[in-house]
């Protein structure tokens, strides 16, 4: 048996679709008339830096998964089931034929721009602790409004509220192997601050009618096959509810030992993380095992990204120059590093990796530090992070 899933805002990346517009003229013309833009300038070239804002982002990931899909389909054939992450799942309704692409595109657009025009909230991951010990710290803490947006793996959780509240988190999920990890979001997506987004959303689709689907579809909402003439409901409430990824791969692996799963679309963001839901699985089943050691850290997510990018490259030792030129402050050499990188090299920089054999990467952000003492730079195309010390300027 095997499962197609979608991945939503975080994958994108510009030169995402490649032949693909060419490859489908007639949908690639519709997706132009629907928009009002030209999708394949924007995901090739993206000339106006438009492309990692959510109302244009939302849009362009579905023509991207769309066209995937198509292709995959004329190569491979129909899924057994679907599955999308957030935005992802008007992919996984669109192969199951409830709607048809213009108006899955119709959707995506409006979702987009009632989404983009929430801008208060943030958001974080939270990484080596289980969805129970979050929700049992946030409630010891009275942080009662601080709500779990993402269940990435059973060791990878994001969670979205109010700036404030997020911000207090950091101190608290510090400790062991615990960490934390801010998130360059938009607003708090996946969290009841979307509410009337979600409400203004709903009254939308009620316009329209949608069909049962003809492949079953594994929802973010339920971890559970789409009932029929839920649509409207599910997609509604997606906005500001959970989306319950880790539970939905689960449910899909307990269909099937040998389900195959295949990412359709741009990236690899979701294929790694059921690696790391495999793994940790399979850690807990082996008899006489100790319990699944902490994941390993993700890198933190892109600008209007909603879902924990792939893990970055592990940083190397630190230079004992860099400690006698500041102490033994770890801190104060990530910053002094990020700020003489960024006077240095703005944003689109060509780059070549000293450890790797990505010898031809593009910085897509400004330099931050990650994890409080961790001087590191994000790579368009790489989905994740790249730590200063591994790069030159090509």
């Amino acid at each position: 048996m095997k499962t197609y899933m979608f991945p939503g805002q975080g994958s994108q990346a510009r030169g995402m679709g490649g032949s693909l517009f060419d490859a489908f003229p007639e949908l690639t013309a519709k997706a132009d008339e629907v928009l009002g833009y030209s999708i394949k300038e924007l995901c090739l070239e993206d000339p106006r830096r438009e492309l990692n804002k959510t109302q244009f982002t939302q849009p362009a990931l579905f023509v991207v998964n769309a066209l995937s899909y198509y292709k995959r389909v004329k190569e491979s054939g129909a899924p057994d089931f679907l599955a999308g992450h957030s935005l992802g799942e008007f992919n996984a309704l669109l192969a199951a034929e409830c709607f048809d692409f213009e108006t899955g595109l119709k959707l995506v657009k409006k979702r987009g721009e009632l989404m983009s025009q929430t801008t208060e909230g943030a958001m974080a991951a939270i990484v080596n602790a289980s969805r129970e010990q979050i929700e049992t710290l946030l409630k010891e803490k009275g942080l009662v409004n601080v709500d779990i947006a993402n269940c990435n793996t059973p060791l990878q959780t994001v969670i979205s509220g109010p700036t404030a509240d997020i911000a207090a988190c950091q101190d608290i999920f510090n400790f062991d192997k615990v960490m934390y990890v801010p998130l360059n979001t938009s607003g708090a997506f996946h969290s009841r601050l979307m509410i009337p987004a979600a409400q203004k959303f709903e009254a939308f689709l009620k316009k329209r009618k949608f069909s049962k689907p003809k492949i079953p579809v594994i929802a973010n909402l339920t971890a559970q096959p789409y009932p029929d003439n839920a649509v409207v409901e599910y997609l509604s409430k997606q906005i500001h509810s959970s989306v319950l990824w880790s539970d939905t791969i689960h449910h899909l692996m307990s269909l099937s030992p040998d389900m195959e799963f295949t990412e359709i679309g741009h990236g690899d963001v979701l294929a790694k993380m059921i690696l790391k839901i495999k793994q940790i699985a399979a850690k807990a089943a082996a008899p006489g095992k100790a319990p699944p050691a902490p994941a390993p850290a993700p890198a933190a997510a892109p600008a209007e990204n909603n879902v924990a990018a792939a893990a970055p490259v592990a940083a190397p030792a630190t230079k004992a120059a860099d400690v006698a030129g500041a102490g033994t402050d770890r801190f104060a050499i990530a910053e002094r590093k990020v700020a003489d990188w960024n006077s240095r090299h703005p944003v689109g920089t060509r780059v070549k990796s000293k450890v790797t054999d990505q010898d031809a990467l593009t910085t897509r952000t400004p330099a931050i530090v990650l994890f409080g003492h961790r001087a590191a730079v994000y790579m368009e195309g790489f989905n994740g992070y790249f730590d200063l010390d591994e790069l030159s300027a090509a």
